[in-house]
């Protein structure tokens, strides 16, 4: 079984391909995913519609991200990156729960962005 580490070096991988809705095989039925800006979705179909939503928002937001550090142990990892948008770049990072190879919790947390 893949160690929570090597779920999310998968995820970030589908992630920067551009397509989010081909994360969702890597969440477990029950999992809560915990977003900034546009709040909690509860369960593989409520992260799925999610996704489909940040295909469209990041693209027009013109938004892009980068991954900078990924570790973790066990059932946790971390990952730490860097949100890339026109008005300049937004840090942040992702804390990682992970089950019998799925993706149980997902929350991300940033700094906020600089008014230049």
């Amino acid at each position: 079984m893949k160690s929570a580490k090597e779920i999310i070096e998968t995820f970030w991988k589908i992630q920067d391909k551009g397509d989010y809705t081909k994360v969702v095989n890597l969440f477990s039925d029950d999992a809560i995913l915990v977003d900034p800006f546009f709040g909690t979705f509860e369960g593989k179909t409520a992260i799925s519609g999610f996704m489909k939503k940040m295909n469209k928002e990041m693209a027009s937001r013109k938004t892009s991200f980068v991954l900078r550090e990924v570790d973790g142990g066990g059932d946790v990892a971390w990952a730490q990156w860097t949100a890339k948008t026109p008005n300049g770049d937004i840090e942040g990072c992702g804390l990682y729960r992970v089950k019998e190879g799925l993706m149980t919790y997902y929350k991300d947390y940033m700094n906020a962005p600089q008014n230049n």
